[in-house]
C-alpha cells in the first residue's frame, strides 16, 4: 500500500514474528536537538506499525522515561542498576506504555554516577551490550536514547548498537559538534564494534520559511549526501505538549504535520533497512 499522502515510502508489511532486534542509538552530544522527542516519537510510530519496540533510556535526566509516562524518580531498580549488577536482569526492569508494542527501560538520575563507576570494569565499553543481550530476540527495534555527550556511557550505546541516527537541528550552530560526533563513531566501529553504521542524519526543528534552515538543510545535504533523511521534522509546539502529556505525539495529536512526520520517518527507517 502507497502512502495517500503522496510521499514515497510505502506502508511497512506485517511481520510474521518478532526478533532479533536491530539496535539504533539516538545521539548528539549537543543537547536541544530533537533527540529524545524523536526517540520517543519514532519508537512509537515503529509500534504503530507493528514493531515491537524497546526504548532504552540512557540519559540521567530521564526525560525520555517520563515522555512515556513513567516516574523514574523515585525506582529502586533502572538502567543504572542493571549496568552495575552482578548479574543484571533487564527483563525485571522493563514497563509497558500506553502505546501497545513500545516498552520502556527507564534511568534517572543515579545513572549520572555510572561512568565513573564503570571505569574500573573489565569490558567497561560492552557493558550495555550485555545488559540487552537477553531481550533481543524479544524485539524488531531497540532504541538507546543516549545523553548529551561523548563519554563512557555514549561509547557503551554505540557498542551495543547496529546503528547511529543523529538527529540535527537545522541551525548552523548545531552543525559545529557533528565531525566530532562522527569521528567517535569511526573510532568505535574500528575498535570495539565493527558492525555498526551510520543509519543517517536526522534534520529537526526545521522552520521552511526561513532562508537559514534551507541553507542548512543544503549544508548538510552536501556534507552527508545520502545519508540524510528525506524526512525531515518541522519545529511545532505540539512536541512539548505531548512531552507534557505524558505521551508520543502519534497517539497525543494523530493527525498533526509532527505526529505524520515521525509515521513518515518510520516508514523511511523501514524502507531503508535501518529496521525490521
Amino acid at each position: 500500500m502507497s502512502d495517500p499522502e503522496g510521499n514515497d515510502f510505502p506502508y511497512p508489511p506485517e511481520l510474521d514474528g518478532h526478533g532479533p532486534a536491530r539496535i539504533i542509538a539516538m545521539c548528539n552530544q549537543k543537547g536541544g536537538v530533537g533527540k529524545t522527542t524523536t526517540s520517543i516519537n519514532l519508537a512509537a510510530a515503529l509500534a504503530e506499525y507493528g514493531r515491537k519496540v524497546l526504548l532504552v533510556d540512557f540519559d540521567p535526566q530521564g526525560a525520555a522515561s517520563a515522555g512515556l509516562g513513567v516516574n523514574a524518580r523515585g525506582l529502586e531498580r533502572t538502567i543504572y542498576t542493571e549496568l552495575l549488577a552482578a548479574k543484571p536482569n533487564i527483563e525485571e526492569i522493563i514497563h509497558h506504555t500506553s502505546v501497545e508494542g513500545l516498552d520502556v527501560v527507564p534511568a534517572n538520575i543515579d545513572l549520572s554516577a555510572a561512568e565513573i563507576q564503570l571505569v574500573s570494569e573489565v569490558g567497561r565499553e560492552q557493558t550495555l551490550a550485555r545488559v540487552l543481550r537477553p531481550v533481543m530476540d524479544d524485539y524488531d527495534v531497540i532504541i538507546i536514547d543516549c545523553q548529551p555527550s561523548l563519554g563512557l556511557l555514549t561509547v557503551n550505546a554505540l557498542t551495543a548498537a547496529h546503528g547511529v541516527i543523529i538527529p540535527l537541528e537545522a541551525e548552523f550552530f548545531a552543525m559545529r559538534g557533528v565531525a566530532l560526533l562522527v569521528e567517535q563513531i569511526e573510532r568505535v566501529t574500528e575498535r570495539l564494534n565493527p558492525k555498526l553504521r551510520l543509519d543517517g542524519v536526522l534534520l529537526t526543528m526545521v522552520d521552511n520559511r526561513t532562508l537559514h534552515a534551507r541553507e542548512v538543510i543544503a549544508s548538510v545535504e552536501e556534507g552527508f549526501g545520502d545519508q540524510v533523511f528525506d524526512t525531515k521534522i518541522s519545529r511545532t509546539v505540539k512536541f512539548p505538549d505531548a512531552t507534557i502529556a505524558a505521551e508520543p505525539i502519534t497517539t497525543y495529536a494523530p493527525s498533526h504535520t509532527g505526529a505524520l512526520a515521525y509515521r513518515r520517518l518510520a516508514r523511511e527507517v523501514i524502507a531503508r533497512g535501518h529496521s525490521a
